[in-house]
């Protein structure tokens, strides 16, 4: 019988899949997704070869499961740190500074390269995953539109714009909130 990890088959699961995404966080920083094997994310997660299997059919899964976790864990941030905002500018302002603050620990996007090997089923799931958070955004300059706070008239292009912005690690925090403010037209 195998090992059982944590006191209970939930924990161990929980377990499992926690130490594949990292296994996939660590190999992704050393090398490309196409040179990975679910053989080098069990070994990089100190699980057998075939354990790995009884979670995930394959990578493509591997990748899915960790952006929906990762996904999930930020939105459940987001809005715990949303639920004071006394209107949208300042739902704007912590929307922003919630997102520059955990780049950090969560891993918005692996990029075009990884996202280039997936399969468009996988792909599929992934964008819905980003739709969940562009729905944040879009309810955010909605009701500033509504309110007047914001002067936006495209609002699919001023959410790409904003989330472009928000992408730069080179530019000062602060300095990114002014700037998507006053693009926003809330000063």
């Amino acid at each position: 019988m195998p090992k059982i990890i944590g006191g209970s088959l939930e924990q161990h699961r929980e377990q499992t899949r926690r130490r594949v995404f990292e296994a996939l966080t660590s190999l992704l920083a050393e090398r490309s997704f196409d040179a990975l094997t679910m053989a080098d994310l069990a070994s990089e997660a100190g699980i057998g070869r075939t354990v790995i299997y009884n979670h995930f059919a394959d990578k493509d899964a591997v990748v899915v499961a960790f952006a929906s976790e990762e996904t999930d864990r930020y939105l459940a941030r987001l809005a715990d740190a949303l639920e004071p905002a006394t209107d949208p500018a300042d739902a704007m302002r912590i929307y922003v500074r919630e997102h520059l603050s955990s780049s950090e620990e969560f891993h918005f996007g692996f990029g075009p390269e990884l996202y280039a090997m997936l399969s468009r089923e996988s792909l599929a799931q992934i964008r819905e995953h980003v739709m969940a958070v562009e729905a944040v955004l879009r309810t955010i300059i909605d009701d500033g539109r509504a309110t007047g706070d914001f002067a936006v008239d495209d609002v699919e292009s001023t959410m790409s714009l904003v989330h472009t912005t928000l992408q730069n690690r080179r530019v000062a925090a602060g300095a990114v909130e002014v700037f998507v403010m006053r693009a926003l037209g809330a000063g």
